[in-house]
């Protein structure tokens, strides 16, 4: 990385160094490393939000997001008629002020976000340009030349970052992005992608579908007693045993820490959603054993049910989670004993 930028602080350069080294802390773990960057691009450049959108046939995929951006997690846009998609085809970086007086702007998305003023720059891994990564602003004429050159230096981050996950020859880009690196199962953006993509599905088609929140239970208990080994372990484990219950169509994924989500593709009524989450949960508190350890395993399950408890993908995870964590409470009421 180049950063002998003429016109940026020493602040902003050491900021960079800062992050590159986050960057180097994260591993091989690229959907880290793009969430990680998208927040302090956020920061360094003053913006209300960042965003990674990653190429896949003529859409552009929101795969990393925060601030303004963070809830269009998994949104799909068209590369036409875009300022991403002249970037990409230009492949040189581009800026609009003022959106509302900006012809090579998707207006209608820009009004959805909230977004006045913003930057695009492509990333380009090897020779190709797989993507962009996009600063936004609420403000007009937020950005300048300055941003610009931080925003070519963040680029780069992610593009480096990029070329190492896919010169490892194990998997092809797309999926290092979409999939979680310590479970190997969806990640958060896929997981949001798809559950935006089976929502517009069924409200045309009138289906019904569900979605699962899944948080182990005791987690901290398990690092802090056993350590952070045994910790990983267990969340790997738990990921095993609950992607056997599901089907091939079900959409399971890690959405960080100990949070998992899993979207059920068809679920005629609750009792089927309740029935599948009774065997989630007998698989989970299955004996497990880490380095001649008997390690207790739980999780606390919730749901929401696709259009009964409501019609939009932000009242669906609410209800999910306040029905995961009416579950918890329960569990810390127990004293987690089985």
């Amino acid at each position: 990385m180049d950063l002998n930028q003429s016109n940026i602080s020493s602040d902003i350069l050491m900021e960079v160094i800062n992050i590159q080294t986050a960057i180097v802390q994260q591993g091989m773990d690229l959907s880290s490393i793009m969430d990680l960057v998208t927040l302090r691009t956020q920061h360094i450049t003053n913006a209300e939000g960042a965003c990674v959108e990653l190429i896949e046939k003529s859409e552009l995929v929101y795969s990393a997001a925060s601030g303004i951006a963070e809830k269009y997690l998994g949104l799909r846009l068209n590369m036409e008629n875009s300022l991403s998609g002249q970037c990409i085809e230009e492949r040189v970086a581009l800026i609009s002020n003022d959106i509302e007086k900006d012809d090579r702007v998707n207006k209608e998305a820009c009004r959805k976000i909230g977004l006045n003023s913003m930057i695009v720059i492509p990333l380009i891994c090897g020779n190709d340009v797989v993507g962009v990564l996009k600063v936004l602003s609420a403000k007009t004429c937020h950005f300048n030349d300055e941003s610009i050159k931080i925003l070519g230096l963040m680029s780069g981050l992610i593009a480096a970052a990029m070329f190492n996950a896919i010169s490892t020859g194990e998997s092809e880009l797309l999926h290092k992005a979409t999939h979680d690196s310590m479970t190997g199962i969806s990640n958060r953006s896929l997981f949001y992608d798809r559950l935006r993509q089976r929502l517009l599905q069924a409200s045309r088609k009138g289906e019904s579908f569900g979605i699962i929140s899944l948080d182990m239970d005791g987690l901290k208990e398990i690092n802090d007693t056993y350590g952070h080994r045994a910790g990983d372990a267990a969340i790997k484990e738990v990921a095993l045993r609950v992607g056997k219950t599901l089907r091939e169509t079900d959409t399971f994924s890690r959405l960080g820490g100990d949070e998992f989500g899993i979207i059920v593709a068809e679920a005629l009524d609750r009792e089927e959603i309740r029935a599948l989450i009774r065997r989630i949960d007998g698989e989970v508190i299955k004996p497990f054993e880490f380095e001649e350890s008997k390690i207790n395993l739980r999780a606390s399950i919730g749901y929401a049910l696709f259009s009964e408890d409501g019609i939009e993908l932000e009242v669906l995870i609410e209800k999910a989670d306040k029905s995961m964590y009416e579950v918890k409470r329960a569990h810390k009421g127990q004293g987690n004993v089985r």
